[in-house]
């Protein structure tokens, strides 16, 4: 009979996955696709003028990729939140695996997620007064 797996050990072979994927798409990205193909502007930013939930993300995973966290942070508050989630997500599940005393897996909690869609409204809602407000562009 099969062991039926946690939340956190489901979300622990899914963010393995993720790690393997993400990285590999990361470099092909930014390595291969970004230098050779121009990247379309944001549709909502060239019509409407304003700034969208996902604007300055690329830039934000660029610059914390080149370990410039204050930059990323600027472009986009929700990439540094996510990475350290998810580091801290998988470094701590990992020692528990390994067995290293004392060492808990970090648990789920739905205020993970409140708390990232407080940073998207908080950031998008800043950014577009910067903008309109002190004419300070991203």
């Amino acid at each position: 009979m099969k062991k039926e797996l946690s939340l956190e050990d489901e979300l622990y072979r899914i963010g393995i996955w993720f790690l393997i994927i993400g990285v590999s798409g990361i470099f092909v990205y930014f390595k291969l696709i970004l230098p050779n193909v121009k990247v379309p502007p944001c549709v909502m930013y060239s019509i409407l003028g304003v700034y969208c939930p996902g604007c300055g993300g690329t830039r934000a995973v660029r610059a914390l990729c080149h370990g410039e966290i204050l930059k990323s942070v600027w472009y986009h508050p929700i990439v540094l939140y996510s990475a350290v989630l998810f580091g801290a997500f998988m470094m701590t599940h990992t020692l528990e695996k390994i067995g290293v005393a004392r060492v808990k897996g970090l648990r789920f909690h739905n205020w993970y997620l409140y708390g990232a869609i407080v940073i998207l409204v908080v950031n998008v809602v800043m950014k577009n007064v910067l903008k309109f407000c002190f004419g300070i562009t991203m």
